[in-house]
């Protein structure tokens, strides 16, 4: 077992380091960067020195920065004070920026590095910690010795609004979790959190008006309003916006559980414990609703500093409003044809309440309507055509749609989806309406999540979108980007982050740790089913333990797309053949595993549904040993090797339970190979390989969207 724990750490460490000897791993990609030769060297005497008006953020940023940067150089600094011309890291800002960050502040900064100092210029506390986080993503150690390569960057970002939302009401995600991914996004350079706070499943704020709300709505877990302010202070800190959601009129049981008399139906009320489009809504028609919401939304408004709330707005089914004589007869008497007119006259009066408590609105798309202003934020979230319609009348807006992280695409998907493609023929929008569109969130919805393995599900994957909203458009090299998120997904578990160790420690706890070495590299081969496929798979709800080998593995497996890169490396040229020993040795080590595995697994309902993938493992691990010995001879495999290799990898591509191997294409491809070797005498390898891809790509069917 010891030599499988090397192994698979060998595996790791290769994987982790895959970037380019040379290239600066920065993630996102900055707006302009120069190389020029030589390097500043980093030693004991590294000081700084910061030139501006005095600023709290800037001096936590800078105290942050050098508690980083001591653990990331393993150099202890003395960093005893100096003057400008003698300080090695000279920061120079001119404003404090504004008392309750906005959007519209410049984030811009230069950092010029050369081989006697680096100075970081910016207008405000902003730019210096984005300038900041750079610097950190430039550091280099070799052979003990740090240093930062001499460059001149200079780095604003292509949208203003950069977000994640975060759901703390499906499942409960305390303080903790909510400050390490603040600190994921700071150095990702994001902007904004969207901290989803009331739903079907949970109310997670306390209120004092209101005490109910989270007494009975929230089940025992919600955010004290220390903790709110806490967590308030910690974005700012680290430039990030707090945006709140208390999603009305629908998606709101939590809500009437506490106060029925809000409802558009009898109650009693009980928190939801199953997920969807659910019917609970609040009755547009009572005045109580609004007294009531005018109150809290005041509370709230104390607490969030950000100029922007935002509603819901989403999903309102109307099921209890078409059944609600008294609403149907409001309906009629105020002319409302349709369930969204009735929406939008709540909306309305929403918005004064916002107005009153000097808020402005956001909500997702359902919102948009002509009655409403266009001072409001509409979140696109069902397609990127409710973003442009928002745009071409004038709305502000930001993008969703395709950064739903939940649904574990993986990231090239994310990376290619764009809140202002490049349009094909005439474009879409004009500049005045491209003005309206602010950026994007990627989004984080924890039917399937808990507090546990979230940061599995945000990260690494999280950074396609971070790079999309900072980076200039022309930043497309997909396998740079790749590359580059490796190497940063590192670095943020160095920060605290526990995407790459949770997923050690639920192996142990499923087959105990002698055991869990064989368990990870099971793991590393597996994707679970994408989009909404696993929610039919359990009856899941808020109280079903998220302990399962899914809830381990992540949502794209980059020990997959290695494999392709070996794979295809091997078939780049016919000499290389012979030379096979790397994927001999991995393929192997997949074949052997489930000697081991597949008793373990047997000896827990947990994991004995995962037996079936580790013999599909070990059985299309020798699929493909048995292909490079095909190669290496240079004989090509009979028609009837390929069809029982064939099936077999069929049934190893099934899905079991809501798991599946992802190693099977490169696999696959090298068994066409193998029984296809006999064409190279007529064709260009590049040609055969190119041909090889395609009959893979066919053969492997597109995941259903729904």
């Amino acid at each position: 077992m010891k030599k499988l724990s090397v192994f698979l750490a060998f595996i790791l460490f290769a994987f982790k380091f895959s970037v380019v000897e040379g290239s600066p791993s920065l993630i996102p990609l900055p707006a302009q960067i120069t190389s020029q030769d030589g390097q500043f060297a980093i030693n004991a005497d590294f000081s700084t020195v910061v030139q501006g008006p005095k600023e709290s953020r800037v001096e936590k940023a800078v105290a942050r920065f050098m508690d980083r940067f001591t653990k990331r150089t393993g150099v202890s600094f003395a960093n005893s004070p100096s003057s400008p011309e003698k300080a090695a890291l000279v920061i120079t800002f001119k404003e404090k920026g504004l008392p309750v960050q906005s959007f519209r502040e410049d984030e811009s900064y230069k950092l010029v590095i050369t081989p006697d100092q680096i100075k970081l210029n910016a207008l405000n506390p902003l730019g210096v910690m984005h300038g900041l986080e750079t610097l950190l993503q430039l550091v280099e150690v070799k052979d003990k010795i740090a240093s930062v390569p001499c460059v001149t960057i200079d780095d604003k970002p292509r949208f203003a609004w950069r977000g994640l939302l975060l759901d703390a009401c499906r499942h409960w995600m305390p303080v903790p979790v909510v400050e390490r991914n603040l600190d994921g996004m700071a150095e990702a350079k994001m902007n904004v959190l969207h901290w989803h706070l009331s739903e079907n499943q949970g109310f997670r704020v306390e209120s004092k008006l209101y005490p109910k709300l989270q007494e009975m709505g929230g089940e025992g877990n919600f955010y004290t309003q220390e903790q709110l302010k806490d967590v308030i202070a910690y974005a700012r800190d680290r430039g990030i916006r707090v945006v709140p959601e208390f999603d009305i009129p629908g998606h709101s049981t939590a809500w009437l559980v506490g106060y029925p008399e809000l409802a558009a139906a009898p109650g009693p009320f009980q928190v939801d414990h199953k997920y969807g489009v659910l019917d609970g809504c609040m009755d547009p028609t009572k005045e109580e609703v609004y007294q009531l919401l005018d109150g809290f939304i005041g509370e709230m408004a104390a607490l969030f500093p950000d100029d922007y709330f935002h509603i819901g707005g989403d999903e309102v089914n109307g099921k209890w409003w078409n059944e609600n004589p008294k609403i149907q007869a409001f309906m009629v008497s105020h002319g409302f044809k349709t369930n969204d007119d009735l929406q939008a006259y709540f909306n309305g009066r929403i918005l004064k309440i916002l107005t009153n408590h000097h808020k402005k609105m956001e909500g997702w798309d359902e919102i948009l309507h002509p009655d409403l202003p266009k001072t409001i934020v509409v979140q696109s979230w069902r397609g990127p055509e409710s973003l442009v319609t928002a745009a071409q009348k004038g709305y502000d807006t930001i993008l969703s749609s395709g950064w739903y992280l939940d649904l574990a695409q993986p990231a090239s998907d994310h990376y290619a989806v764009d809140p202002l493609p490049v349009p094909t023929g005439t474009p879409t929008l004009n500049s005045e309406q491209t003005s309206h569109v602010l950026g994007g969130e990627a989004c984080m919805w924890a039917e399937l999540v808990d507090q546990n393995n979230v940061d599995t599900r945000l990260w690494p994957r999280t950074l396609a979108v971070a790079e999309r909203l900072w980076s200039p458009a022309s930043t497309t090299d997909l396998a740079s980007f790749y590359d580059r998120m490796e190497v940063e997904s590192g670095r943020l578990a160095d920060l605290g982050l526990t995407h790459l160790s949770y997923p050690k420690v639920l192996c142990k706890e499923l087959v105990g740790e002698e055991m869990a070495p064989s368990l990870e590299l099971l793991a590393g081969t597996l994707e679970p089913l994408k989009y909404y496929k696993r929610h039919r798979t359990r009856d899941y709800g808020p109280q079903i333990p998220m302990d399962r080998l899914t809830d381990a593995v992540a949502p794209e497996s980059l020990v997959a797309r290695h494999l392709t890169s070996q794979v295809n490396a091997y078939l780049k040229d016919s000499a290389s053949f012979k030379d096979s020993s790397d994927l001999e040795k991995l393929l192997t080590s997949w074949r052997d595993n489930d000697k081991a595995l597949g008793p373990a697994l047997l000896k827990s309902d947990k994991t004995a549904e995962n037996a079936t993938l580790s013999q599909d493992l070990a059985q299309a691990s020798q699929v493909g040993l048995d292909a490079i010995a095909f190669l290496k001879k240079g004989k090509t495999a009979p028609a009837s090797w390929l069809d029982k290799a064939t099936k077999t990898l069929e049934k190893t591509q099934e899905v079991h339970v809501d798991l599946q191997l992802a190693i099977v294409p490169p696999i696959r491809k090298l068994a066409l190979a193998a029984a296809q070797q006999d064409k190279l005498k007529d064709m260009k390898v590049e040609d055969w390989n190119k041909s090889l891809d395609d009959q893979v790509t066919k053969a492997i069917p597109k995941p259903q969207k729904w």
